[in-house]
């Protein structure tokens, strides 16, 4: 079951909390529904950290945190999905987010190599820049939209299967 799955890998409450970055959100946190775990909470969650993933800006666990706060869904399975795109897989996801911008915009694909400069950013702006942040706004939707009806999907199977295997067992 999900549930178990999920809660299996989910931060104590109590950690969360102490967190330095979610300290602005002070007493908010103290919501119940926010460290609740049925469908509901778990789909938006699911949705809302899969949409903040994809955006190429720090500190997206806190537009995350900010978003889930207000829309009473599960906290903590909302920061740790934004986890998708880590260092390790921000290069090969955001050329994808590259190439889906480019491929909208008809443009040509430019080869370029990344430096970590001020003067490379605001070069790359307006080069690659356009296709780079539309394709990273489709793929944040997509995936925002495919992760919430695909977690609701997934826990509506597991709770039916559940449900079919104790009434043959109680037959």
């Amino acid at each position: 079951m999900p549930k178990k799955f999920i809660r299996r890998y989910l931060p104590d409450p109590k950690a969360i909390k102490q967190q330095r970055y979610l300290r602005m959100f002070g007493d908010l946190l103290h919501d119940p529904n926010l460290w609740l775990l049925n469908r509901r909470s778990a789909s938006g969650a699911f949705g809302i950290g899969l949409f903040f993933a994809f955006w190429p800006v720090p500190f997206q666990m806190i537009f995350s945190a900010a978003a889930a706060i207000p829309l009473r869904v599960n906290l903590p399975l909302s920061i740790a999905t934004v986890w998708v795109t880590n260092p390790i897989t921000m290069p090969p996801i955001f050329y994808i987010a590259y190439l889906v911008g480019s491929t909208v915009l008809g443009t040509k694909m430019t080869h370029f190599e990344f430096e970590l400069s001020w003067s490379w950013l605001m070069q790359s702006i307006t080069t690659i820049g356009p296709a780079f942040l539309l394709g990273c706004a489709i793929c944040s939707v997509v995936a925002g939209i495919v992760g919430y009806f695909g977690m609701d999907s997934i826990w509506r199977w597991s709770v039916m299967r559940a449900w079919k295997s104790r009434q043959t067992r109680g037959k």
